[in-house]
């Protein structure tokens, strides 16, 4: 269990995919360049095999915004975008009204 003050570490937006890419070194990544509200950022995202490139262009999603920078197979993510998964299917979170890229997700 964490308690909510460790929650409360965690800086959640709304940002809006502004392109997708295969990445270079893994067939089950993409790089995907959001728009943060005013900040755009490369985040890796295992995916893949959920969407299509076309399917994510434009989509809302939730991303952890102060995740530690990693490099992932030689490409640097600043970021995670939420998803789910049950069984086959793989669903990003996004958010179920139009907001601004860089709401914050309470």
């Amino acid at each position: 269990m964490i308690t909510i003050e460790e929650f409360k570490k965690l800086n959640l937006r709304i940002a809006k995919i502004k392109d997708v890419k295969d990445h270079p070194g893994a067939d089950r990544l993409y790089v995907v360049r959001v728009d943060m509200g005013g900040e755009e950022r490369e985040v890796v995202a295992g995916i893949k095999k959920g969407y299509s490139p076309e399917e994510l262009t434009g989509k809302l999603v939730v991303v952890v915004e102060n995740l530690e920078p990693a490099v992932i197979r030689g490409v640097e993510s600043k970021g995670m975008i939420l998803a789910s998964q049950d069984g086959d299917i793989l669903a990003v979170l996004s958010p179920d009204r139009p907001v601004s890229p860089g709401s914050i997700v309470k």
